[in-house]
């Protein structure tokens, strides 16, 4: 499963299934819950000072891939957000719980996951952490990384984007070098004596530049003008709810 998440998506991504677990009581989130969900010092690696528009702009990717949304109901003061996770890579309880660590706290060992994942799902023992992962990585949802030198445990990593640890992830193939085009070969000299009056062969046309790519900053804009549009009109909605519920 090819996915290529940013930092900050993989972040609230996990904020968002991190906090549905652990306090369903305040889930969803409004943003500036997921900004502090995000930025806590404790149980994050590493530490992030995320501001609401990098939160934002998240969220609004992550809602392109249908993987958020936005669910303020009728009566509520600020627009809240939850994560469309298990919708989809339906995924099951225990290999959720092992991912959202993964996402929230980078490379880890068995154990270090097993001790970690247990206020989201509880784990029987360290075989069900293995088992769990196991099932990610034929998913193509995690990785097992090379044991570091004197650590006894192999270190696992998540799939989903930019989080693999600097130095270990897996090599990329090298693009061949570029193959350059021959020179074109120097004009024999001639000979006054073998001019024979006939015009010189004109070199062939120049191939047409190719088209310019699209500029990646036009194509971003016009996304984010898409998903303001959409947020925008399930906030038009939840008003309307709320004018119909009010002059019931």
């Amino acid at each position: 499963m090819l996915v290529d998440l940013s930092a900050p998506e993989i972040r609230v991504l996990g904020c968002l299934l991190e906090k549905q677990r652990t306090t369903p009581d305040a889930y969803p989130l409004s943003l500036n819950a997921l900004r502090l969900a995000c930025n806590q010092s404790t149980n994050r690696d590493p530490v992030t000072e995320y501001d609401e528009a990098v939160i934002r702009d998240a969220l609004h990717r992550l809602s392109r891939r249908r993987w958020a949304r936005l669910a303020s109901g009728a009566g509520s003061r600020a627009p809240k957000y939850r994560h469309l996770l298990d919708e989809a890579l339906g995924l099951p309880e225990d290999e959720l719980a092992v991912l959202c660590v993964l996402m929230l706290r980078g490379a880890q060992t068995p154990g270090e996951l097993k001790q970690r994942s247990e206020r989201l799902h509880p784990m029987a023992d360290l075989g069900a952490v293995l088992d769990a992962l196991e099932r990610l990585i034929g998913r193509e949802l995690a990785v097992r990384l090379p044991r570091r030198p004197g650590q006894k445990e192999e270190r696992y990593a998540q799939l989903l984007g930019e989080d693999a640890p600097e130095g270990e992830a897996p090599a990329a193939v090298s693009a061949a070098p570029p193959v350059s085009a021959p020179a074109p070969a120097a004009a024999a000299p001639r000979d006054d004596d073998d001019d024979d009056g006939s015009a010189p062969i004109a070199p062939p046309p120049a191939a047409p530049p190719a088209p310019a790519a699209p500029d990646p900053r036009v194509t971003r804009l016009e996304e984010e003008v898409a998903a303001l549009r959409a947020d925008l009109g399930a906030l038009r909605a939840s008003l309307d709810a709320l004018r119909e519920e009010l002059g019931a």
